[in-house]
């Protein structure tokens, strides 16, 4: 190996090195000041706690009635990703096997172009339809926004594989008598594993996380999920950050948990249209 090669592996390596440290840096004052006294973390953000003081996520778990909070979380969560999964693979299927025709390539472009609103644009007025339609407070409001505004990109993505699934084995399947419904549900979603895997990954992870829906449709104290009780910590006149970093800790460990889980999953599905194509 030339010295010009050493240098470059050096660089990449010392880079690599400084990106796990900023993306990591969070997580480590999450944890640590998670088990430290209010006045060792105002000492210092970055120190080791004396001691461990687990009273902080005793406080957490009272502040944010925690299990409430988490049974919300995985009901939204759960019925987001089932709903977003057979939406978007029935979508991204029939607009990639009728892509000849006009009505699926205009909604094909308008699913594309809904990937690029924000969802700050759409705020005022879906919370004024979802009042008028009495679903503030409710899981069917929340699950249905969080839906609408994540179908467009999971559809891009069925859509993308789906090509790389042989025609022929749908053609077969209706010479057998298959109707396309049964060829769907039985012949193509089954091949659609990796990228169904994808999906559910990155949409479990996302809709976990999510706070601004939860902010504005789920206001009651008895309704809120994990991600919006973090924001009660904090009032006008005391904060509880100890507590606070307490109750992040908690909410963590579902997530991480299912990451280290479907990690393979999410890299294999990302990857699996380009290898194929």
């Amino acid at each position: 190996m030339s010295k010009k090669s050493k240098r470059i592996k050096g660089l990449i390596s010392l880079l690599t090195i400084l990106a796990g440290v900023i993306f990591l840096a969070p997580l480590y004052i999450v944890i640590v000041n998670a088990f430290k006294t209010p006045m060792e973390t105002a000492k210092s953000i970055l120190s080791l706690p004396s001691g461990l003081h687990l009273e902080n996520f005793s406080k957490a778990v009272e502040v944010t009635n925690f299990f409430v909070t988490l049974k919300n979380s995985t009901i939204v969560t759960l019925l987001s990703v089932i709903l977003i999964v057979i939406s978007s693979s029935m979508a991204g299927y029939m607009i990639c096997r009728k892509s000849g025709k006009r009505f699926y390539r205009a909604m094909d472009l308008l699913l594309m172009s809904g990937m690029m609103v924000s969802f700050q644009m759409i705020m005022i007025p879906v919370y004024r339809m979802l009042k008028g339609l009495d679903l503030m407070n409710t899981y069917t409001g929340a699950i249905i926004l969080m839906v609408g505004t994540s179908v467009s990109y999971a559809t891009f993505l069925y859509v993308g594989f789906t090509k790389t699934i042989p025609v022929e084995l749908e053609e077969a399947a209706q010479i057998d008598g298959c109707g396309k419904i049964r060829t769907f549900w039985f012949i193509v979603f089954p091949l659609m594993k990796p990228i169904t895997a994808t999906v559910a990954a990155l949409h479990m992870l996302w809709m976990w996380n999510e706070f601004n829906i939860g902010l504005i449709v789920l206001q009651k104290k008895e309704m809120r999920t994990i991600p919006m009780q973090q924001f009660y910590f904090f009032g006008q006149h005391v904060s509880n950050m100890n507590a606070a970093f307490a109750a992040a800790c908690l909410s963590l460990i579902p997530v991480v948990v299912f990451f280290f889980l479907t990690q393979k999953s999410i890299a294999g599905g990302m990857t699996a249209g380009a290898i194929k194509g």
